[in-house]
Protein backbone atom coordinates (compact mmCIF):
# COMPACT_ATOMS: atom_id res chain seq x y z
CA UNK A 1 0.00 0.00 0.00
CA UNK A 2 1.17 3.41 -0.81
CA UNK A 3 1.61 6.03 1.99
CA UNK A 4 0.22 9.21 1.47
CA UNK A 5 2.80 11.24 3.00
CA UNK A 6 4.90 10.09 -0.10
CA UNK A 7 3.03 11.49 -2.56
CA UNK A 8 2.59 14.77 -0.79
CA UNK A 9 6.96 14.35 -0.67
CA UNK A 10 6.23 13.82 -4.56
CA UNK A 11 4.04 16.87 -4.84
CA UNK A 12 5.82 19.38 -3.00
CA UNK A 13 9.30 18.26 -5.10
CA UNK A 14 6.94 19.35 -8.11
CA UNK A 15 5.47 22.20 -7.26
CA UNK A 16 8.89 23.58 -5.87
CA UNK A 17 11.47 22.14 -8.28
CA UNK A 18 13.65 21.74 -5.65
CA UNK A 19 14.42 18.68 -3.10
CA UNK A 20 15.58 21.68 -0.54
CA UNK A 21 12.51 23.27 -0.96
CA UNK A 22 10.52 20.46 -0.59
CA UNK A 23 11.58 19.38 2.69
CA UNK A 24 10.83 22.85 4.03
CA UNK A 25 7.26 22.87 2.52
CA UNK A 26 6.84 19.69 4.19
CA UNK A 27 8.67 20.25 7.39
CA UNK A 28 11.42 17.19 6.99
CA UNK A 29 14.83 17.04 6.07
CA UNK A 30 15.92 16.98 2.95
CA UNK A 31 17.84 13.38 3.47
CA UNK A 32 14.26 12.50 4.82
CA UNK A 33 12.33 14.04 1.65
CA UNK A 34 15.08 12.24 -0.54
CA UNK A 35 14.78 8.83 1.00
CA UNK A 36 11.02 9.09 0.42
CA UNK A 37 10.79 9.93 -2.84
CA UNK A 38 13.09 6.71 -3.37
CA UNK A 39 10.60 4.72 -1.30
CA UNK A 40 8.02 5.90 -3.98
CA UNK A 41 9.73 5.26 -6.67
CA UNK A 42 10.55 1.62 -5.68
CA UNK A 43 7.30 1.29 -5.07
CA UNK A 44 5.86 2.61 -8.79
CA UNK A 45 8.73 0.59 -9.96
CA UNK A 46 9.63 4.05 -12.14
CA UNK A 47 11.72 6.76 -12.02
CA UNK A 48 9.68 9.97 -11.18
CA UNK A 49 12.36 12.61 -11.79
CA UNK A 50 15.33 13.48 -13.35
CA UNK A 51 18.02 15.20 -11.29
CA UNK A 52 20.32 17.71 -12.02
CA UNK A 53 22.34 20.45 -10.26
CA UNK A 54 20.07 23.14 -9.65
CA UNK A 55 16.41 21.91 -10.68
CA UNK A 56 14.70 18.20 -10.89
CA UNK A 57 12.40 17.57 -13.96
CA UNK A 58 9.71 14.97 -14.56
CA UNK A 59 10.30 11.64 -16.35
CA UNK A 60 7.53 10.65 -18.31
CA UNK A 61 6.39 8.03 -15.99
CA UNK A 62 6.23 10.89 -13.15
CA UNK A 63 4.28 13.19 -15.77
CA UNK A 64 1.73 10.09 -15.97
CA UNK A 65 1.90 9.81 -12.19
CA UNK A 66 1.08 13.31 -11.45
CA UNK A 67 -2.57 13.46 -11.92
CA UNK A 68 -3.38 10.52 -10.51
CA UNK A 69 -0.68 11.84 -7.46
CA UNK A 70 -3.30 14.75 -7.14
CA UNK A 71 -6.57 12.91 -7.46
CA UNK A 72 -6.08 10.41 -4.56
CA UNK A 73 -4.70 13.65 -2.27
CA UNK A 74 -7.71 15.35 -3.26
CA UNK A 75 -10.05 12.53 -2.71
CA UNK A 76 -8.10 11.94 1.12
CA UNK A 77 -8.60 16.23 1.77
CA UNK A 78 -12.06 15.72 0.85
CA UNK A 79 -12.69 13.01 3.28
CA UNK A 80 -11.04 14.88 5.80
CA UNK A 81 -12.94 18.46 5.33
CA UNK A 82 -16.01 16.27 5.29
CA UNK A 83 -15.09 15.09 8.65
CA UNK A 84 -13.80 18.33 10.10
CA UNK A 85 -17.43 20.36 9.15
CA UNK A 86 -19.36 17.51 10.78
CA UNK A 87 -17.26 17.89 13.79
CA UNK A 88 -15.99 21.66 14.38
CA UNK A 89 -16.13 25.26 12.67
CA UNK A 90 -16.30 25.93 9.23
CA UNK A 91 -12.69 26.24 7.65
CA UNK A 92 -11.42 28.73 5.23
CA UNK A 93 -8.49 27.41 2.67
CA UNK A 94 -6.56 30.17 1.05
CA UNK A 95 -3.54 30.22 -0.59
CA UNK A 96 -1.54 33.80 -0.87
CA UNK A 97 0.76 35.09 -3.09
CA UNK A 98 4.17 35.37 -1.16
CA UNK A 99 5.01 38.46 -2.60
CA UNK A 100 1.75 40.26 -1.54
CA UNK A 101 1.71 43.17 1.07
CA UNK A 102 2.26 41.23 4.84
CA UNK A 103 0.54 44.46 5.96
CA UNK A 104 -2.39 44.42 3.67
CA UNK A 105 -3.15 40.47 3.50
CA UNK A 106 -3.29 40.77 7.65
CA UNK A 107 -5.52 44.16 7.60
CA UNK A 108 -7.83 41.86 4.92
CA UNK A 109 -7.81 38.97 6.74
CA UNK A 110 -8.31 40.82 10.39
CA UNK A 111 -11.58 42.67 8.68
CA UNK A 112 -13.35 39.18 7.66
CA UNK A 113 -12.28 37.30 11.34
CA UNK A 114 -14.29 40.19 12.85
CA UNK A 115 -16.75 39.48 10.45
CA UNK A 116 -16.85 35.34 10.90
CA UNK A 117 -15.17 34.88 14.31
CA UNK A 118 -16.09 31.27 13.97
CA UNK A 119 -14.27 30.74 10.79
CA UNK A 120 -11.05 28.61 11.03
CA UNK A 121 -8.57 30.28 8.51
CA UNK A 122 -5.78 28.12 6.91
CA UNK A 123 -3.13 29.78 5.04
CA UNK A 124 -0.56 28.84 2.45
CA UNK A 125 2.16 30.83 1.10
CA UNK A 126 3.09 30.24 -2.53
CA UNK A 127 4.17 31.70 -6.22
CA UNK A 128 1.60 31.72 -8.68
CA UNK A 129 1.97 28.03 -10.01
CA UNK A 130 2.28 26.68 -6.29
CA UNK A 131 -0.97 28.39 -6.07
CA UNK A 132 -2.21 27.04 -9.01
CA UNK A 133 -1.40 23.34 -7.89
CA UNK A 134 -2.82 23.42 -4.87
CA UNK A 135 -6.60 24.72 -6.25
CA UNK A 136 -5.95 21.87 -9.29
CA UNK A 137 -5.39 19.58 -6.34
CA UNK A 138 -8.29 20.97 -4.12
CA UNK A 139 -6.15 21.01 -1.39
CA UNK A 140 -7.04 24.91 -1.03
CA UNK A 141 -10.12 26.62 -1.57
CA UNK A 142 -9.31 29.91 -2.62
CA UNK A 143 -5.92 32.11 -3.97
CA UNK A 144 -5.18 35.38 -3.85
CA UNK A 145 -2.59 35.57 -6.83
CA UNK A 146 -2.54 37.52 -10.42
CA UNK A 147 -4.92 37.54 -12.80
CA UNK A 148 -3.66 36.46 -16.21
CA UNK A 149 -7.34 37.16 -17.64
CA UNK A 150 -9.37 34.05 -16.11
CA UNK A 151 -13.04 34.74 -16.54
CA UNK A 152 -15.20 35.08 -13.53
CA UNK A 153 -15.77 31.44 -13.02
CA UNK A 154 -12.06 31.30 -12.14
CA UNK A 155 -11.30 34.19 -10.69
CA UNK A 156 -12.52 37.79 -9.29
CA UNK A 157 -10.15 40.57 -10.30
CA UNK A 158 -9.31 43.01 -7.81
CA UNK A 159 -7.23 45.68 -7.45
CA UNK A 160 -4.66 46.52 -9.99
CA UNK A 161 -0.96 47.95 -9.08
CA UNK A 162 2.38 49.18 -11.14
CA UNK A 163 5.82 48.76 -9.77
CA UNK A 164 8.61 50.96 -8.67
CA UNK A 165 12.01 51.36 -8.13
CA UNK A 166 13.33 51.56 -4.32
CA UNK A 167 16.10 53.50 -3.17
CA UNK A 168 17.18 54.19 0.43
CA UNK A 169 16.18 57.32 1.73
CA UNK A 170 19.62 58.69 2.15
CA UNK A 171 20.27 57.91 -1.70
CA UNK A 172 21.59 60.58 -3.84
CA UNK A 173 18.46 59.86 -6.03
CA UNK A 174 15.88 59.97 -3.66
CA UNK A 175 13.94 62.91 -3.73
CA UNK A 176 12.93 62.23 -7.69
CA UNK A 177 10.08 61.36 -9.12
CA UNK A 178 11.42 59.28 -12.17
CA UNK A 179 15.29 57.80 -13.02
CA UNK A 180 16.19 55.95 -16.31
CA UNK A 181 18.70 53.18 -16.44
CA UNK A 182 21.37 55.70 -17.38
CA UNK A 183 20.80 56.90 -13.60
CA UNK A 184 21.09 53.50 -12.07
CA UNK A 185 24.61 52.60 -14.07
CA UNK A 186 27.01 52.73 -10.93
CA UNK A 187 24.27 51.26 -8.48
CA UNK A 188 23.75 47.71 -7.01
CA UNK A 189 21.03 45.79 -7.27
CA UNK A 190 19.05 43.64 -4.59
CA UNK A 191 17.10 41.11 -6.39
CA UNK A 192 13.74 39.83 -5.37
CA UNK A 193 13.86 36.16 -6.68
CA UNK A 194 10.28 35.72 -6.30
CA UNK A 195 9.53 39.02 -8.05
CA UNK A 196 6.90 38.33 -11.86
CA UNK A 197 8.70 41.19 -13.25
CA UNK A 198 12.45 39.68 -12.53
CA UNK A 199 12.88 38.90 -16.39
CA UNK A 200 11.32 42.19 -17.28
CA UNK A 201 13.38 44.02 -15.38
CA UNK A 202 16.49 42.38 -15.60
CA UNK A 203 16.03 42.41 -19.48
CA UNK A 204 15.07 46.58 -19.16
CA UNK A 205 18.77 46.93 -17.71
CA UNK A 206 20.42 44.91 -20.39
CA UNK A 207 18.29 46.73 -22.98
CA UNK A 208 19.73 49.99 -22.20
CA UNK A 209 23.59 48.36 -21.49
CA UNK A 210 23.63 48.95 -17.74
CA UNK A 211 24.03 46.42 -15.52
CA UNK A 212 23.73 47.14 -11.56
CA UNK A 213 26.28 44.86 -9.75
CA UNK A 214 24.29 42.44 -7.94
CA UNK A 215 24.68 42.32 -4.11
CA UNK A 216 21.76 40.32 -2.61
CA UNK A 217 19.22 37.99 -3.81
CA UNK A 218 16.19 36.64 -1.45
CA UNK A 219 12.92 35.31 -2.11
CA UNK A 220 11.96 37.07 1.39
CA UNK A 221 10.55 40.54 0.53
CA UNK A 222 10.64 41.71 3.49
CA UNK A 223 14.32 41.29 4.10
CA UNK A 224 14.94 42.70 0.57
CA UNK A 225 13.41 45.78 1.64
CA UNK A 226 15.23 46.25 4.57
CA UNK A 227 18.31 45.32 2.60
CA UNK A 228 17.95 48.35 0.73
CA UNK A 229 16.71 50.91 3.56
CA UNK A 230 19.81 49.63 4.98
CA UNK A 231 21.79 51.39 1.70
CA UNK A 232 23.10 48.09 -0.02
CA UNK A 233 21.02 48.51 -3.31
CA UNK A 234 17.77 49.29 -4.78
CA UNK A 235 15.53 47.08 -6.46
CA UNK A 236 11.83 46.97 -8.24
CA UNK A 237 8.89 46.21 -5.99
CA UNK A 238 4.74 46.24 -6.69
CA UNK A 239 3.61 49.54 -5.19
CA UNK A 240 2.07 48.04 -2.06
CA UNK A 241 5.17 46.97 -0.90
CA UNK A 242 6.71 50.23 -0.15
CA UNK A 243 7.08 51.75 3.38
CA UNK A 244 8.41 54.50 4.58
CA UNK A 245 12.03 53.43 4.88
CA UNK A 246 12.37 53.13 1.24
CA UNK A 247 12.12 55.96 -1.63
CA UNK A 248 9.86 55.03 -4.87
CA UNK A 249 11.19 56.22 -8.41
CA UNK A 250 9.17 55.12 -11.41
CA UNK A 251 11.65 53.91 -14.03
CA UNK A 252 11.15 55.44 -17.19
CA UNK A 253 10.07 52.99 -20.14
CA UNK A 254 9.28 50.37 -17.68
CA UNK A 255 5.20 50.58 -17.29
CA UNK A 256 4.61 46.83 -16.08
CA UNK A 257 1.60 46.52 -13.85
CA UNK A 258 -0.03 43.80 -12.32
CA UNK A 259 -3.82 42.91 -11.34
CA UNK A 260 -4.45 40.98 -8.25
CA UNK A 261 -7.10 38.46 -7.95
CA UNK A 262 -9.24 36.14 -5.96
CA UNK A 263 -9.16 32.42 -7.35
CA UNK A 264 -12.39 30.42 -6.84
CA UNK A 265 -12.50 26.81 -6.05
CA UNK A 266 -12.56 24.31 -8.84
CA UNK A 267 -15.13 22.44 -7.59
CA UNK A 268 -18.42 22.59 -5.14
CA UNK A 269 -17.94 22.95 -1.78
CA UNK A 270 -20.20 21.56 0.78
CA UNK A 271 -22.75 23.77 1.94
CA UNK A 272 -21.29 25.14 5.29
CA UNK A 273 -17.91 26.25 2.98
CA UNK A 274 -19.53 27.37 0.34
CA UNK A 275 -21.71 29.77 2.81
CA UNK A 276 -18.11 31.09 4.40
CA UNK A 277 -16.73 31.28 0.79
CA UNK A 278 -19.35 34.02 -0.13
CA UNK A 279 -18.57 35.68 2.96
CA UNK A 280 -15.14 35.80 2.00
CA UNK A 281 -15.75 36.82 -1.60
CA UNK A 282 -17.85 39.43 -0.37
CA UNK A 283 -15.43 41.03 1.80
CA UNK A 284 -12.30 41.15 -0.52
CA UNK A 285 -14.03 42.63 -3.14
CA UNK A 286 -15.68 45.27 -0.79
CA UNK A 287 -11.68 46.16 -0.01
CA UNK A 288 -9.85 45.29 -2.70
CA UNK A 289 -12.17 45.33 -5.38
CA UNK A 290 -11.27 47.36 -8.42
Amino acid sequence: MMDLYLLRYFLAVVETGSFTRAADRVFVTQPTLSAGIKKLEAQVGQALFERSNRRVFLTEAGTRFLPRAKAILHECNMAMQALGQAESAPVLRLGVLTTLSNRAVGELLAGFKAAAPNTAIEIVDGTEQELTNRLDDRSLDYALSIHRGEGPEKALPLLEEGYVFILARGHKLAGRARVSAADLSEDHMVVRSRCEVLSETSRYFTDHNVRPRLVYRTPNDSRAIAMVAAGLGGTVVPESLVDDRVWPVRLQGFDYRRRLALFRPRYELPQAAAQVGQGFEDHVTSVWGG
